[in-house]
């Protein structure tokens, strides 16, 4: 069972920079891909960033550019780099994996752009 816990979230102005982590726990998460996403109120959640397990990374057009996600296996932790923020930006981001049977997400943080 793996459990994840993000941190780094906060608020911030626009133009800014925030960076996010999520530790891992309970398993090994470098043979696993993981990603970002992010929630507002009243709307599905979408995705923002994934990593597979050999390092290949993907983006929502809404952030190329801006934002870099990246991991660390030794430190089983996940991170994801937000440059240049913008107020569509503010939401929950959640980081989750998936370990080919099961998919566990983390309790999410807050990012509030102004």
């Amino acid at each position: 069972h793996v459990q994840l816990v993000e941190s780094g979230g906060g608020s911030v102005q626009a133009g800014g920079s925030l960076t996010l982590s999520c530790v891992a726990s309970g398993d090994t998460i470098g043979r696993y891909c993981m990603g970002w996403f992010r929630q507002v109120p009243d709307r599905e959640r979408e995705g923002v960033a994934g990593i597979e397990s050999d390092g290949s990374t993907s983006y929502a057009d809404s952030v190329k550019g801006r934002f870099t996600i990246s991991r660390d296996n030794a430190r089983n932790t996940l991170y994801l780099q937000l440059n240049s923020l913008k107020t569509e930006d503010t939401a929950m981001y959640y980081c989750a994996t998936d370990n080919g049977g099961d998919v566990y997400w983390g309790q999410g943080t807050q990012v509030t752009v102004s």
